[in-house]
């Protein structure tokens, strides 16, 4: 097994069961305990999981992140559409990212996608990203190139905002996009919190041939501070407690809704 597939396993198995042992990564892997340490300390090392004596924990560098990176509500949810997002990118695509709970999600599904690595080493896809903890999450994906935009960072989100970010934005093209969004009500469309935010997922929305709205169904009927401009965007991922209102209400309202299955695994 190449390295690049143990890494993507090992973090697989993290995301599970939250932790793992160093023998179990030889029974499984069928490696050395050396190679097997040596994965893990430089997974440790990208800030993706947490050494402990004989393994490794999932991430716990909670305290230190945003608020909204600390909260596990709507985990299995937001699971569930991070999975039916990444079902949609396929090689060669370059993919834009937002900041956000969600698109965080998607981007681990994305890393996990085995059959979007290569065995030669050659990068197989693009995502272009406005949220520097997506980047470093990424940045172990040799077979992902990573292309982050400039601008302010914004501490509560850990995302760039401002001209310089939309000036890197309007310099490319998207394949496809997933934007995080705070709120969304159908007769004032889908907010975020900060207007700076708003903003830049205006534009990473129109730079895409398609672009989708994500967001747990927690959020719909609510609104945010700031709300995005009526552009055209494929559809809304949202996990199956939407109600059957909201979604004809939206669907009225111009915004196809596209609903991820619970019981989707990990790619």
């Amino acid at each position: 097994m190449k390295r690049e597939e143990r890494l993507n396993t090992i973090l697989e198995l993290l995301s599970r069961f939250g932790k793992i042992e160093v023998e179990e990564i030889v029974r499984r892997l069928e490696v050395s305990p050396a190679t097997a340490r040596r994965d893990l300390d430089s997974l440790a090392a990208s800030s993706l999981l947490s050494r402990t004596h004989g393994g490794a924990v999932s991430n716990t560098v909670a305290y230190d992140l945003p608020v909204r990176y600390q909260k596990e509500d709507a985990a299995v949810q937001k699971h569930a559409i991070a999975v039916l997002a990444a079902s949609l990118v396929t090689r060669d695509m370059v993919v834009g990212l937002s900041g956000g709970t969600t698109s965080s999600a998607i981007a681990t599904q994305l890393g996990m996608r085995r059959d979007l690595v290569d065995d030669s080493g050659r990068t197989t896809f693009t995502v272009v990203t406005n949220a520097v903890n997506i980047a470093s999450m990424l940045a172990v994906r040799t077979h992902v190139k990573v292309m982050v935009t400039g601008g302010v960072l914004n501490p509560r989100s850990y995302e760039l905002v401002g001209p310089f970010a939309e000036q890197t934005l309007e310099k490319v093209t998207l394949d496809v996009a997933f934007v995080g969004i705070n709120g969304l009500e159908a007769h004032i469309g889908p907010t975020v919190s900060d207007e700076f935010e708003a903003s830049i997922n205006d534009l990473m929305i129109r730079r895409a041939r398609r672009s989708y709205l994500v967001c747990d169904s927690s959020k719909i009927g609510h609104s945010a501070f700031a709300t995005l401009t009526r552009s055209t965007f494929s559809a809304l991922i949202t996990d199956d407690g939407i109600t059957e209102e909201q979604k004809r209400g939206l669907v009225e309202a111009g915004i196809p809704v596209i609903v991820a299955d619970p019981g989707a695994g990990v790619l």
